[in-house]
């Protein structure tokens, strides 16, 4: 990992003749687009606030035990790859993925269990164990999937939406692909089981969206994971990050960590570089922000440089939902968990309706429980687990004092893991962590402290969202989670890879 003293490499120093590119945040957005302006021949600096890369997919280590903060699905290999490439190197030469099943185990209230996988003939026999009228039906939906995944990911995923005229474009295939209705409502023209129907509706939630709002464009995730599979960064997510550092710096570029951008600098309407929090200046050809894109706009930019993204507007915007994260390790190993856990609570739509609408924290939950140490055990000591369980909950919105609460709901997810997968977990555990709300707001400068930034719904999309070149600032670009196409691993990395088409060559801003 880099710190804030030892963050620029031998070889950026012979590299200072070329046009210079500012990116603010360190998330794998931000990392990927450093790489491809590296590319395109610009000299990058990654400015990063926390005291080491990765933003979300930050990495905690304490008493042994190894938790990556954020993302823990790779459903996309071939983004990674695509960026070692551009480099002249393999992925395999610096980070192992190890492909995971079941991609994940839906736990219904009631006890019953749903094991999801790529594999048609294993779903088909777990679909006829709750249903075999449906199983005709997951084939359908199957099928509807990938037609959506060929338009939605494939055709758009990386192509900008910077004119009306480009949403104008697409809006009959949109509306023959049914994307005006949520993902909940697609999959039921499918699925006839209420709890099938929840099996192949939650996808929505991994991206911060409300599967009962959300447009059904994220029905493509499930063709995409039965494509190329759920995968595991052996040695945790945070390994991706350091292969992806090393590549930076190996085109001459550097990533300095402990360095908080306060302000983008606009001349005449154009970007020209940043000031960081110390009050040193920076000036760039190229400025792209891979920080919270209402964040961005509200703190990072004065009021009077834009006029599409107002104070007023981002106010009104629609936000996800938030999340509270427990990272925890056990003296003791839990063999029957699988990897990844979605663990059902008695309610769903309502839940989601308290989550999402009356933003209100509700006393029952649903959880997802990662479990690493199924996959890669050097991530616990010897006959130690590691675990995170991440709970849904509203945004800051809602009121909540997590300064209060966080430990009280903590106990409250604890004494329910016990019940349910982890026997006697409140005398098992050895080493704790939290995150809540408030920290992603402070910690993470998440507007509102919402976990994935502007909520997923079709009128918040594609042209609707902030664009990946900025509508009122030249030389500006936005990444991650915030702008086109959206969240979740294969969105931030898509919206790096819009810049290709974005931002012109080193070259032809030498020769300008």
């Amino acid at each position: 990992m880099l710190d804030a003293t030892a963050t620029t490499p031998p070889l950026a120093s012979a590299h200072r003749h070329r046009p210079h590119a500012v990116v603010i945040g360190s998330g794998f957005g931000g990392l990927a687009a450093a790489i491809r302006l590296g590319a395109k021949g610009y000299r990058v600096s990654v400015f990063e606030k926390l005291d080491a890369p990765g933003g979300r997919a930050y990495v905690y280590r304490q008493d042994g035990f190894t938790f990556d903060a954020g993302p823990t699905i790779v459903t996309a290999p071939f983004l990674f790859e695509e960026l070692w490439k551009l480099c002249g190197r393999k992925m395999s030469d610096d980070v192992t993925l190890q492909p995971v099943s079941p991609f994940y185990r839906i736990r219904f209230h009631d006890g019953t269990s749903f094991d999801y996988t790529g594999d048609p003939v294993a779903m088909r026999a777990e679909i006829a164990r709750f249903s075999p009228s449906d199983v005709d039906g997951y084939d359908r939906y199957m099928k509807a999937s990938e037609e959506i995944f060929k338009v939605g990911f494939e055709q758009l995923g990386d192509v900008p939406f910077s004119k009306w005229t480009d949403m104008a474009r697409i809006a009959p295939e949109m509306i023959r692909l049914s994307s005006y209705r949520s993902v909940y409502s697609f999959v039921s023209k499918f699925i006839r089981n209420p709890k099938l129907r929840v099996v192949f509706s939650f996808h929505p939630l991994l991206i911060g969206g409300n599967p009962f709002t959300a447009s059904s464009i994220y029905c493509l995730i499930a063709f995409l994971e039965k494509r190329w599979g759920v995968h595991f960064a052996m040695g945790g997510t945070g390994r991706l990050v350091q292969g992806l550092v090393k590549l930076i710096e190996g085109q001459g570029s550097a990533v300095h960590c402990g360095q908080e951008v306060s302000e983008i600098l606009v001349t005449e309407g154009a970007a020209t570089g940043v000031r960081l929090a110390s009050g040193e200046t920076i000036a760039a050809d190229v400025v792209v922000s891979n920080a919270d894109s209402a964040w961005t706009y509200r703190h990072l930019l004065p009021p009077e440089v834009r006029s599409r993204w107002s104070d007023r507007r981002l106010d009104r915007s629609r936000y996800s939902m938030s999340l509270f994260v427990w990272y925890f390790g056990t003296r003791c190993q839990y063999p029957d968990v699988p990897h990844h856990t979605i663990l059902l609570g008695p309610r769903y739509k309502e839940l989601l309706t308290d989550i999402f609408k009356r933003k209100v924290l509700a006393k029952d939950f649903s959880l997802y429980l990662h479990r690493p140490t199924a996959t890669d055990p050097s991530l616990a000591p010897d006959g130690c687990d590691a675990f995170y369980v991440l709970s849904p909950v509203p945004h800051l919105e809602s009121g909540t004092d997590w300064r209060t609460m966080a430990e009280t709901y903590r106990r409250a997810i604890a004494q329910s893991l016990s019940e349910t997968m982890l026997p006697d977990l409140e005398n098992q555990i050895v080493t704790s962590h939290m995150l809540t709300p408030q920290d992603f707001q402070d910690r993470l400068l998440s507007y509102r402290g919402a976990a994935f930034g502007l909520e997923p719904v079709l009128t918040q999309s594609a042209w609707f969202r902030p664009h990946n070149r900025s509508e009122d600032i030249r030389q500006f670009y936005l990444v991650g989670a915030g702008t086109h196409p959206g969240a979740g691993l294969p969105g931030v990395l898509s919206s790096a890879r819009v810049l290709d088409s974005l931002v012109p060559d080193a070259h032809g801003i030498l020769n300008a």
